[in-house]
């Protein structure tokens, strides 16, 4: 694809999973239709996109298949408000490129997938090294977001959370309910993604009524769809 011809790399999600992963692939593979390309290679963009910022955006306005989430790029993507002058921050790049960096050398040391390491990310018994290390770089990556924003009074803080609740129908059988595996995140708390949703919201809102006004001039660009190819501002 023209799209794609001149980049190195670019971003692949799948549209169904269970965890929100990105991932940098080569710009001359060849793609399956269960895949959500970004055709872009900058760290900036792996930093906003791969953040729970826009994980809750996009699960919001996603989809369940079964248990799990459905990206689409449609709702996802082309409607997410980027922060203005997200392209050229240096703490979003930086962190961008230090969590995808370290999250590919952790996956090659231990000889993993994207599907184990974040089975183990969010895995309240999990306490090598590494998985700490990439909560924490995870961790700041969504403070560089937040304030790629300006959202600098926002502080959050995340927890090992049930995406829901099971009736496991055996409550007092501990060693059972202990080998079961249950839908725990580690994420923020209800109320912290319920305030960052709303303000994203707002945003989204604010700019569709200023690009709405006739004298408007300084519209935010937006997303782009191309031959199935997502493509940021």
């Amino acid at each position: 694809s023209a799209a794609v011809s001149a980049l190195g790399r670019v971003l692949a999600l799948s549209r169904v999973s269970q965890h929100h992963a990105l991932a940098w692939v080569p710009a001359n593979a060849v793609f399956s239709d269960r895949l959500v390309v970004f055709a872009d290679e900058r760290d900036t963009l792996f930093g906003l996109l791969q953040s729970r910022v826009h994980e809750r955006w996009a699960t919001f306005f996603g989809a369940l298949h079964v248990d799990r989430p459905t990206y689409s790029p449609e709702t996802g993507f082309s409607t997410f408000p980027f922060p203005h002058g997200w392209a050229s921050s240096s703490t979003l790049e930086q962190a961008g490129r230090e969590y995808s960096t370290f999250r590919a050398d952790l996956m090659i040391r231990r000889g993993e997938g994207l599907t184990k390491t974040y089975n183990r990310f969010h895995d309240p018994a999990e306490t090598s090294p590494g998985i700490l290390r990439l909560r924490a770089l995870h961790d700041a990556m969504d403070r560089a977001v937040l304030d790629a924003y300006g959202w600098t009074d926002l502080r959050p803080t995340c927890e090992f959370l049930l995406d829901f609740e099971e009736d496991d129908g055996e409550a007092d059988d501990s060693a059972r309910i202990r080998q079961r595996k249950k839908p725990w995140r580690y994420r923020w708390p209800d109320d912290f993604r319920d305030e960052v949703l709303a303000r994203l919201l707002a945003l989204n809102k604010n700019r569709a009524s200023r690009e709405r006004s006739p004298d408007h001039e300084d519209r935010a660009p937006r997303p782009r769809e191309r031959q199935g190819l997502s493509r940021a501002p």
